[in-house]
């Protein structure tokens, strides 16, 4: 592992124990860890009742799978899990997991006898430089996520999605830090939004205040500010940097009111301004930023302006979670 990547951040104290508490919500995390391959997949799913999606795409070299599914004009009005995962496009066959424990417990698109879920999914690029690259999230780990997620207490941090995830790698990888998830809830009267974030980012993340809190380093540990290499200076040289593709951050934010499906949709757009308001540089031609949003059918009535703009909050305390905790 390259030295850098070895040196963590600061952590607040008692940020682990004021985890998110996603009961209220009725939205549950799991996550299945690799720690030796450097990989690991983390699913979102509903505790009960039904939800419905949207989805922005905001970088420019994503691995997907169903986002079809999260259009105002599919068929199924409705998704039954998100499992964002590591391995690169290969991970995306984890998702048959996921789909394997909730047709056996009867949740999706009914079809006469039985269900088809629908199971949206996204990828980060973990396949360098930790742990192995052939090592991949598979089937029976997304299985083991979606029947062991909790709406308390889900690990933050390198686990999941998050285990192989690094951030600003702009001076190449020996200059990197480690990425990971974060969550994070918080409610306004009887509105509810959560967020999930897994951070494998090519820029830099920031604090509330604008400050670099990790990010790509000089050989002395002193932040580069990506933002500015990028738009001044000329990065590592190209066998020092991350293929295209190696970078992306990936979001789900949910909450409890009742939303029509483009206004799910618009949610999803609405809260992609957290990533730029705290990763700079954020969906550049080198990252596959997602973010996934997710409602209720029947739930909580509050006006979209109000459920997008504590949607950028909660989301902007999961990014920085992720790397605080990591």
């Amino acid at each position: 592992m390259p030295p850098v990547l070895q040196q963590g951040i600061d952590k607040r104290a008692g940020e682990r124990v004021n985890a998110a508490d996603f009961r209220p919500l009725g939205l549950m995390v799991g996550h299945a860890t690799d720690a030796e391959g450097g990989t690991g997949v983390t699913v979102v799913r509903h505790e009960e009742g039904k939800w419905r999606g949207g989805v922005c795409i905001v970088g420019r070299a994503t691995g997907t799978r169903e986002l079809n599914a999260l259009t105002t004009t599919s068929l199924a009005d409705r998704v039954d899990a998100v499992m964002l995962t590591g391995g690169s496009a290969f991970g995306l066959d984890a998702a048959a997991g996921v789909m394997r424990w909730l047709e056996e417990h009867k949740r999706g698109h009914p079809m006469g006898d039985f269900v088809v879920p629908i199971v949206p999914a996204a990828v980060i690029f973990d396949l360098l430089p930790l742990g192995r690259p052939n090592a991949r999230p598979t089937p029976d780990m997304a299985y083991a996520a979606c029947d062991s997620a909790v709406a308390i207490g889900m690990g933050e941090g390198s686990v999941g999605a998050g285990t192989g995830a690094t951030v600003g790698k702009v001076a190449g990888r020996d200059g990197a830090m480690k990425g990971g998830v974060g969550c994070w809830l918080e409610q306004a009267g009887d509105l509810m939004v959560g967020a999930v974030a897994v951070v494998n980012a090519f820029g830099d993340v920031r604090d509330g205040k604008g400050n670099i809190i990790a990010g790509a380093r000089a050989p002395d540990g002193s932040f580069v500010d990506s933002a500015r290499i990028l738009a001044y200076a000329p990065p590592a040289p190209p066998g020092a940097q991350p293929p295209k593709g190696s970078n992306t951050t990936l979001a789900v934010v949910a909450t409890n009111a009742a939303l029509s499906r483009s206004a799910v949709s618009e949610l999803a757009q609405a809260a992609s301004a957290a990533l730029y308001r705290r990763i700079t540089p954020a969906g550049t031609s080198f990252d596959g930023d997602i973010v996934f949003a997710l409602c209720r059918h029947e739930g909580t009535a509050a006006p979209l302006v109000q459920v997008e703009a504590l949607a950028v909050r909660v989301l902007e305390v999961a990014i920085e979670r992720a790397v605080r905790l990591a």
